[in-house]
């Protein structure tokens, strides 16, 4: 078995901001993330997909086409936008490291054709990062 890992950037604004929680809870729990004015994050992400070689190309899956695949799906569409606003991907979602990572988990899973995701990893600095394991992994 092997993993292929794909790391990409983007940019983007965010709020936290849950409306099961009052104004000041909200406050209390985000902090600074939580300023209605927005702000941003330069987000860092790797897919990592597993499987095995395919005896005719002598890869697991094509570097090229799996950076197409996120390029297309998530980073054309996120790259430079406020994700609370202009990702229709994350409508209703409040845009957490963790629920950036599993929506990232399910857009390229149903677009995938050679192996199978492993893990989807969001940083928004190099000491705030998530790793998505999928909801039916088996460990």
């Amino acid at each position: 078995m092997f993993i292929v890992r794909k790391k990409v950037y983007f940019c983007a604004a965010h709020r936290l901001h849950s409306p099961h929680l009052s104004n000041k809870k909200n406050k209390e729990t985000y902090g600074k993330c939580n300023s209605p004015n927005f702000h941003g994050h330069n987000y860092e992400v790797e897919v990592e997909v597993k499987g095995e070689i395919d005896p005719k190309t002598g890869m697991v899956i094509n570097f090229k086409e799996l950076g197409d695949l996120i390029e297309n799906e998530i980073i054309e569409k996120w790259d430079h936008k406020n994700l609370n606003i202009d990702v229709e991907d994350l409508n209703d979602i409040i845009p957490t490291a963790e629920n950036i990572a599993k929506k990232i988990w399910e857009i390229l899973e149903r677009k995938l054709t050679q192996g199978k995701l492993h893990s989807i990893t969001v940083g928004e600095k190099e000491s705030n990062i998530v790793t998505y394991l999928g909801e039916n992994r088996k460990e």
